[in-house]
């Protein structure tokens, strides 16, 4: 891979497909998309939404509203779904990690609506692949 960012749907879809491609490739942990604290994307210094890719496993962090966006958005990818779902006491939210056998256009685009749908994301956010 040669570029790790991407603020155009077209462009981000490319850019996670490669990186998942290159993932699967590398055999690596874990593919990691943050999306970018500079694009409007949080409020009050929360932390920025991020969904990482290990193997044939999305992970995200979600709050309650967010895991109900998160499930209504799994009904469009029957192929994925929730294996687990922890929410520790000292934490708020849930994690969820989401079984994804599909192939990397496939994750990709679940991604992009992820960001877009269940973290509620405008079109121009900016995001970046940190790890892959």
């Amino acid at each position: 891979m040669t570029r790790f960012d991407a603020a155009t749907e077209g462009e981000r879809l490319k850019l996670y497909a490669d990186a998942a491609t290159a993932h699967r490739a590398r055999s690596s942990e874990v593919m990691t998309v943050d999306a970018d604290p500079d694009s409007d994307t949080t409020e009050g210094g929360e932390v920025p939404p991020w969904v990482q890719l290990a193997g044939t496993e999305l992970v995200l962090d979600c709050t309650d509203d967010e895991l109900d966006r998160l499930k209504a958005l799994l009904g469009e990818f029957p192929e994925f779904r929730i294996d687990e779902l922890v929410s520790p006491e000292e934490a708020e939210g849930t994690n969820a990690v989401v079984t994804a056998r599909s192939d990397a256009n496939r994750v990709a685009g679940f991604i992009e609506r992820a960001f877009r749908e269940v973290y509620e994301l405008d079109d121009d956010y900016r995001a970046w692949v940190t790890a892959v």
